[in-house]
């Protein structure tokens, strides 16, 4: 009976292993990593299952960077990089990625604000284009009128999921009690509503210059591509960005 025991032990163990390894393997993703010169991270992983590339650019930076008096303001900007460049046309960006085929959308946290987008693979060197124009060639385009909308719209965001919700304010509630007065996750993404309020055109231009630099994010490509191509291309629309 011992030794019947031991065996299914052993069988259960091995097995068990032999699970974990395949596991293991299951999960490791091959990628490359590499610099430019103006210090953008660059993460490159091929994927040729199917015909599409996703493209996404996280920028170090969030509500961790706000102080107080000045909330809300990392998302408020998510809001102004779907406006217009330099060289895309006011509200083009969804316009030109969906009659490609693709998806896009942004997204703000405390330590980072994103921006990504899944296209077929033959919309890779726009989607590129487009998230380099708007990282170096922006705050120019910024209107007082496209500003003021997107302000009125966080405003409302506000009020819809926070303010008129019920539990809406128990995240505030949480970070209010978990960290001390001042500290930057004492407060949630979406800012104090006198905050968003005060918000000026030029703290927007001031928190772009400052923040929304290649030194200080991180592009992600995964899909169906060849990497000595898109690194030409990453190079192309990204490295004389300073």
């Amino acid at each position: 009976m011992k030794n019947s025991v031991k065996a299914i032990l052993i069988v259960t163990i091995l097995a068990f292993a032999s699970c974990q390894q395949k596991a293991d393997s299951e999960l490791s993703i091959p990628f490359e990593k590499y610099e430019l010169g103006n210090g953008l991270d660059v993460i490159l992983h091929e994927d040729h299952s199917d015909p599409i590339v996703s493209v996404a650019i996280y920028y170090h930076v969030g509500s961790n960077r706000e102080v107080p008096g000045r909330t809300g303001f990392a998302h408020l900007f998510e809001h102004m990089m779907f406006q217009q460049s330099e060289n895309v046309p006011e509200d083009q960006y969804f316009r030109l990625v969906q009659s490609a085929g693709g998806t896009l959308n942004g997204s703000t946290s405390q330590d980072r604000t994103n921006y990504y987008e899944t296209v077929p693979k033959n919309a890779l060197e726009m989607v590129l284009w487009m998230e380099s124009d708007r990282m170096g060639y922006l705050t120019n385009t910024i209107t007082q009128q496209a500003f003021a909308i997107q302000q009125n719209v966080v405003q409302n965001e506000k009020r819809q999921n926070y303010d008129n919700r019920p539990y809406g304010h128990s995240s505030t509630v949480m970070a209010r009690a978990l960290f001390p007065e001042g500290h930057p996750y004492s407060w949630t993404t979406i800012g104090e509503m006198k905050d968003l309020f005060n918000a000026t055109i030029d703290d927007v231009k001031e928190f772009h210059g400052k923040y929304y630099i290649p030194n200080n994010a991180t592009l992600s490509i995964a899909g169906d591509f060849n990497p000595e191509e898109v690194k030409a291309l990453v190079e192309k629309y990204f490295g004389e960005i300073p």
